[in-house]
């Protein structure tokens, strides 16, 4: 029975196994199916529809494969909803019509930069050059909305290189993808939990069990899968395992995310790899839990501790910017930046809902400022002041920040009280350029299976730092088109 959940097409398989809820939405295990025969089967199956498998999906689609998706959202959202939808690529059209002179080399460099060197350099090179292919796949084939960001560059990039939608937002990304989805007829099953995986001995993976609210059980068959169910930053005991450092900050990424693809990897005999390595955001304005735009940082905007004093180069990441807030007396800071940084800023839909969220304060004096902050108005003075000499060459700054010729920090204020977030990991399965998995020890492809995004170990190194921006978005689309390609042609 087919039916529609918003204006993607949903089917309803009729003929299923009826189990006894168990209560659990994580990854249970693997299977072994030896001669199972399922009911339904499909040649191709995705786990999950958020950037990665709508990529993934159209991709084997395209090629002339079934494909199924299997959401456990209903309708689908997940992490792509969450982000600032962009995707990052080098020598698109879009760049070249706007006059930017761009490579996938170039970028794959500043990737290893970013990352101290310390991640796999082929797949830095195979994701930049198949991001290039990724982003003019999606504007001209499937009609994404993306334009190339000109008025300021995030931290780690050297190029004019992210691609955003209108709003410069996630949810809207992630619309579009869907109603490709819808248009290409392709089928997806939401409000539907992968549990468990059947796999042959060898590793080949024959089919997925899916768990439905009711506590009901579906057996798909399949000729490959796709894991495009992000990371595990929604599993607790995954991330105090893991990643310590960041276990008792806020989680700003989906719930779903528990880790299933490494769960599952794992017992099938994969790889993973860089499993403390995670994107954190050092600007979710607290209590209100939305994130500010980042140019009120990049257009020269500072963080300051309850003492009013800075504590960091704040432009060097985002995402490593996550943890220097945490380690402050409270675990917060208090953002403070200009009216052209805040305009700028205004372009993402994150820093408009943090002003409808009364999350942005204006101040047009430092007087109002100290009172909206209670911070100690010398100190905030002197902090101010400082800055502005150092905008205006006048000194270096002590944490080796180069502000390049922003305006200075001068009324109207703006300021916004922020925590540091975990909002998605960046460990994951190890896969090749082609995203297959590979197996532990012999780093061989297991037969029939792929991942990308945050199922997938990224670009960013062992750690917060190496964290390039855009790149979950890059490695969820181009991991999941080249995911897709891959499993069609292995049941062509």
């Amino acid at each position: 029975m087919t039916g529609w959940v918003g204006n993607v097409r949903v089917i309803v398989i009729l003929e299923f196994d009826v189990r006894p809820a168990d209560g659990k939405d994580t990854a249970m295990g693997i299977i072994r199916s030896g001669d199972r025969l399922f009911d339904i089967s499909v040649p191709v199956a995705v786990i999950g529809a958020g950037a990665c498998g709508c990529s993934a999906a159209l991709a084997a689609n395209e090629r002339g494969a079934g494909v199924l998706m299997i959401e456990r959202d209903d309708p689908p959202a997940g992490s792509t909803s969450l982000s600032g939808g962009q995707i990052p690529a080098s020598g698109t059209r879009l760049q070249k019509a706007a006059g930017i002179d761009d490579t996938p080399e170039d970028f794959a460099e500043e990737i290893l930069e970013k990352a101290r060197h310390q991640t796999d350099a082929e797949m830095a090179l195979a994701v930049s050059r198949g991001s290039t292919v990724t982003v003019d796949w999606l504007v001209d084939t499937y009609g994404a909305p993306l334009e190339v960001l000109t008025d300021f560059f995030y931290p780690g990039h050297k190029k004019h290189r992210m691609h955003g939608t209108p709003n410069r937002d996630g949810a809207e990304l992630l619309a579009c993808l869907l109603e490709a989805v819808s248009r290409e007829g392709i089928d997806m099953l939401t409000a539907a939990v992968a549990t468990d995986l059947y796999a042959d001995e060898d590793g080949k993976v024959t089919g997925v069990r899916i768990r439905r609210p009711d506590g009901s059980r579906e057996d798909v068959g399949c000729g490959a899968l796709v894991l495009a169910c992000n990371g595990f930053g929604g599993n607790p005991e995954m991330v105090r395992e893991y990643i310590p450092e960041i276990a008792d900050a806020l989680y700003f990424g989906h719930a779903g995310n528990k880790g299933d693809a490494v769960k599952w990897g794992l017992e099938l005999g994969a790889d993973i790899a860089d499993m403390g390595s995670y994107q954190g955001h050092g600007a979710v304005a607290t209590p209100h839990n939305t994130h500010i735009g980042w140019p009120s940082i990049t257009e020269g905007g500072i963080m300051v501790n309850t003492d009013g004093k800075r504590f960091s180069h704040e432009n060097r990441g985002y995402s490593e910017q996550a943890i220097e807030v945490i380690r402050q007396p409270g675990n917060f800071a208090w953002t403070i930046f200009n009216e052209t940084a805040h305009n700028v800023a205004m372009q993402f839909n994150h820093q408009r809902e943090s002003v409808e969220a009364g999350a942005v304060r204006v101040a047009e004096t430092l007087d109002q400022l100290v009172e909206i902050t209670e911070l100690p108005e010398d100190a905030l003075a002197e902090t101010i002041a400082e800055v502005n000499d150092i905008l205006a060459g006048r000194k270096t700054d002590p944490f080796g920040r180069d502000f390049g010729g922003k305006a200075p920090l001068e009324p109207p204020y703006y300021t916004v009280k922020v925590t540091g977030a975990l909002f998605h990991t960046q460990g994951g399965l190890a896969i090749d350029p082609e995203a297959r998995v590979l197996r532990r020890g012999t780093r061989q492809p297991l037969p029939n299976l792929f991942a990308g995004g945050g199922a997938a170990r990224g670009l960013t190194g062992p750690s917060c730092w190496g964290y390039t921006s855009g790149a979950g978005l890059m490695t969820a689309t181009t991991l999941g088109r080249l995911g897709g390609e891959g499993a069609a042609a292995i049941v062509s």
